[in-house]
């Protein structure tokens, strides 16, 4: 086993041989880039090729992918995790684990479930109602499932004061109601009674501590271990251990380190989100170009067990731009930065030679070193260094454009006026500065669009407000998570959830949304009214107007990534059918489907509607 969420992370040599020293691998851009990319082949792909890796260094199991929603901008794995929205998050990890199902190599679906915090992960419980559990938390899971992953990780979490490593009933939901047909294995560390844990349903315990071995011992000597269960636990390891076999007879690999480099490209290429655009973009080949930021000069990652050796293969974004023949020059401002410190460097120099060049790009960001597994951020905020740098630029009255290297929102309200053109890479990968310098140049069209909603500042996330101790976590704010909160109460967002800028211009015409032998088709004329190739993401929401119990304004339930060539138009046509419409009876303890009136929504983002139109469901 080996982790796995944004590339190979391993100590061990192709022999099974452990070194003190973890091997250099493809890194490829965060999850949360991979997410923005809202295109399920593109991740299907990605599975495949990340699963080249695993049967070259004769490994097993990618521990991954994490589909634990972003309830809480300030967790520190959320660059590891999809989306605030269950839909995207379940549906493009159902991608992945079939991409890398299909190379014959085994996946750990993870962090089972409503592990959204990484503040005293061991200790708290997830205090969650029924059907926010089943909407929202259990969703992606529920989806990601119909992938066949090899194995469920549970999380180090309690869920309403059961320890996940315990937790029989959310086990038989993932088995009974699911359709799981894998073993549950723990997180490192998270059991803490093995005998409680083997007989709620949990198969594996990682990793081997004689403590355990003891603790079962002692179980079944009392009888307080189930030795049927024990039993069950053995056989669903040796059915995987035998399936295995049999998959490495099949393993083939099919891509070397340039395709694969190239690959991470391409997702940072399609995930990295244009989010301004007063016409600074793309650049023009004779404008003379300061760079300056740490992160232009630097490799930012996230931090934790997801960390990838990516060696020598980094580029800088001054060679990036260089090899596209560029006239780019990077000049120390911030050098580095601790959280809320900075190492600054001469200021005074780059304000100098900011009068020299035609446009300033400014890398802002936060590293390994504040974003990591185990601690949350404390805030959102830039740090004054950087923050002084930007009000200092701007004095020289020049083009000046923003890229923001972070594994979540950062706080950019009182900073974004000084921008012609922002945008948000995340930690884009090895390759992430060439695909940064494709963009700005105009060489890609951007096509990202965010799988998460930028508030004007932290008060505004309701995750901010809910209650929390030593002990409990109460998930209060049932299922307003992300933007179905902001579009509900009208909350004003920075960049809402969906949102994303491209150099194409794309129109929509001919909107009908119709009821049809119990499905409703939405159908519509798709236009790239624009002289340049582009992709474009189609949202479709639903809203439930005689409603009887509680429902978001709206809820994301299709998505499309659609490339249309210049002045191409496409007809698109999109079903929907009851499960769509469906909430979850917390009285009845199952999906529900109310007749009635429901809004259908054509959408730019989760703030935009193109087109909407009352249907009946009878």
């Amino acid at each position: 086993m080996s982790d796995g969420p944004v590339g190979l992370r391993s100590s061990f040599d192709k022999d099974g041989v452990c070194h003190d020293h973890d091997f250099v691998a493809t890194a490829y851009p965060s999850t949360q880039v991979l997410s923005q990319t809202w295109d399920e082949k593109l991740c299907y792909e990605y599975g495949k090729i990340l699963a080249d890796e695993w049967i070259e260094r004769n490994i097993d199991v990618v521990l991954g992918p994490g589909v634990n929603i972003k309830r809480n901008p300030l967790c520190g794995r959320n660059f590891e995790y999809y989306s605030e929205d269950p839909l995207v998050a379940g549906t493009l990890s159902y991608n992945v684990i079939k991409g890398i199902g299909d190379k014959h190599i085994l996946t750990s679906l993870k962090h089972f479930c409503c592990n959204n915090t990484e503040y005293s992960r061991i200790w708290t419980s997830s205090e969650v109602d029924e059907r926010t559990m089943r909407e929202i938390y259990l969703k992606p899971f529920e989806i990601a499932i119909k992938a066949n992953p090899t194995t469920i990780m549970c999380s180090y979490n309690l869920v309403n004061g059961v320890r996940m490593s315990e937790n029989k009933a959310l086990y038989d939901i993932a088995k009974n109601d699911f359709g799981f047909k894998g073993y549950i294995l723990s997180d490192w560390e998270a059991v803490k009674d093995a005998t409680a844990s083997i007989n709620a349903g949990l198969s594996l315990i990682m990793p081997f501590e004689a403590k355990h071995l003891e603790n079962l011992k002692e179980g079944a000597k009392s009888g307080r271990l189930d030795m049927n269960k024990l039993d069950e636990a053995v056989n669903n390891i040796l059915n995987v251990l035998y399936k295995n076999e049999d998959d490495k007879k099949l393993r083939k690999v099919e891509s070397d380190q340039e395709k694969r480099s190239s690959f991470a490209r391409k997702i940072a290429e399609e995930g990295i989100v244009l989010v301004k655009n007063e016409g600074a973009l793309p650049l023009k080949k004779n404008e003379k170009i300061l760079l300056t930021g740490d992160p232009a000069n630097r490799y930012y990652y996230g931090g934790g067990s997801s960390n990838v050796y990516v060696g020598d293969k980094y580029i800088n974004l001054e060679d990036s731009f260089s090899n596209l023949g560029f006239d780019a020059t990077y000049f120390e401002s911030v050098c580095e930065s601790f959280g809320s410190i900075a190492h600054m460097e001469n200021l005074k120099n780059v304000y100098h030679k900011a009068y020299e060049h035609d446009t300033l790009i400014i890398a802002v960001g936060q590293n390994h070193n504040l974003v990591f597994e185990n601690s949350d951020r404390k805030d959102m905020s830039l740090t004054k260094d950087e923050i002084s740098v930007i009000e200092s630029l701007a004095k020289a009255n020049k083009k000046m454009i923003l890229l923001v290297y972070a594994g979540a929102p950062i706080d950019l309200a009182e900073i974004e006026i000084y921008f012609d053109a922002i945008l948000l890479v995340g930690y884009p990968g090895e390759k992430g500065n060439e695909a940064i310098a494709n963009i700005l140049t105009g060489k890609v069209n951007p096509s990202g669009r965010l799988t998460e909603t930028y508030g004007l500042e932290l008060s505004d996330y309701p995750s901010e407000h809910t209650y929390r101790d030593e002990s409990v976590i109460c998930y209060s704010e049932g299922l307003n998570v992300g933007y179905r909160y902001f579009s509900s109460f009208g909350i004003p967002t920075l960049y809402p959830f969906g949102y994303g800028l491209s150099y194409s211009k794309f129109e929509y015409s001919n909107c009908q949304i119709d009821v049809k032998n119990e499905k409703v088709l939405v159908k519509f004329e798709l236009e790239n009214t624009s002289d340049v190739d582009g992709k474009n993401v189609v949202q479709i929401y639903v809203g439930e107007i005689t409603k009887s119990v509680y429902r978001p304004l709206r809820e994301l339930k299709k998505f499309d990534k659609v490339f249309l060539k210049a002045h191409e138009k496409k007809t698109l046509t999109y079903e929907l059918d009851s499960k769509e419409f469906a909430f979850f009876s917390a009285n009845d303890h199952k999906w529900t489907l109310n007749k009635g009136l429901y809004n259908i929504e054509i959408n730019e983002n989760a703030e935009e509607v193109i087109f909407s139109k009352i249907i009946e469901i009878k």
